[in-house]
């Protein structure tokens, strides 16, 4: 639970505060509510929320803070719908971010086929009741070691199949392993993209492409962008992967674990990833949010 006594000195939001407990984890900063970032990369309220949209977006940074640093006014509560939260067509952020995924998002995928979970988040009542309602989960998509949070715990609750790369598989043991592309389910590719792990895979469902760690859009950029420093197996390889990406898949979103949502038309999405690949061959530079 947030502190008021922790208060960052910067934080204007009255009521509504951030404390000093904030990680960098960007999400607080991606959901639309009055909150900057210092030097440092941790955030605060530039001032309070203004008007019903402000106040959901503030809910949306408290629910899915994954180290509790967002405080609300005393007594209140959220309001109804906060998450899932349509961020796409199709697409559901989720919210109640895990800590030791370092607040990496995910995302709910309703389908008549049955319906999807990638990454996985806190194991929460608010989530399984807003799965229940819609139906269940019928795959758990798994990008790589790093995300995998309670993945277990939903599974188990809804009987559902969890996938991983065989690279990543001692992250999610009983988790099913994939050893390259694949389709999962129908309409469900599996993209298997090493370079942030050995076994980082994104799972590309009609025009949604769910990245994982791999690959984001930059709001500071407005363009797509990956993390050199953030790589704990190869930039190198990253960077092939990502050039291979430009012809084994079309889409029009970007939906990571870190980082910014972003769409554009898929052939403009394909000239953005090359330039991107072609920038990242020369430059090392620290990707941006």
């Amino acid at each position: 639970m947030a502190d008021p006594r922790k208060r960052h000195p910067k934080d204007r939001g009255g009521a509504w505060f951030v404390d000093s407990t904030c990680i960098d984890c960007d999400l607080a900063r991606q959901v639309g509510a009055p909150i900057a970032a210092d030097e440092r990369g941790l955030s605060y309220f530039t001032r309070a929320p203004q008007g019903p949209e402000e106040e959901m977006a503030a809910w949306r940074a408290i629910l899915g803070c994954p180290t509790g640093s967002i405080g609300a006014p005393p007594g209140a509560k959220p309001p109804e719908g906060v998450y899932p939260w349509e961020v796409a067509p199709g697409a559901f952020l989720v919210g109640y971010n895990a800590r030791h995924s370092f607040g990496a998002s995910s995302y709910f995928v309703p389908r008549p086929e049955g319906n999807l979970l990638v990454d996985a988040p806190r194991f929460v009542p608010a989530l399984v009741e807003a799965f229940e309602a819609r139906g269940g989960l019928k795959h758990i998509l798994l990008t790589h070691r790093d995300d995998v949070a309670d993945w277990e715990r939903y599974a188990q609750r809804f009987g559902a199949e969890a996938w991983i790369h065989e690279d990543d598989a001692d992250a999610a043991p009983g988790a099913r392993t994939l050893q390259g592309d694949a389709e999962v389910a129908p309409g469900v590719r599996a993209l298997w993209t090493p370079g942030h792990t050995r076994g980082s895979m994104m799972f590309l469902v009609g025009d949604l492409l769910f990245t994982g760690d791999s690959l984001h859009w930059s709001r500071e950029e407005d363009d797509l962008a990956a993390f050199p420093d953030f790589n704990w197996y190869s930039w190198d390889e990253q960077v092939r992967s990502l050039a291979r990406l430009a012809d084994a898949a079309r889409f029009k979103w970007v939906l990571p674990g870190h980082g910014m949502r972003g769409s554009a038309p898929p052939d403009e999405m394909r000239a953005r990833l090359l330039r991107l690949v072609e920038k990242a061959r020369t430059n090392r530079a620290p990707g941006a949010w």
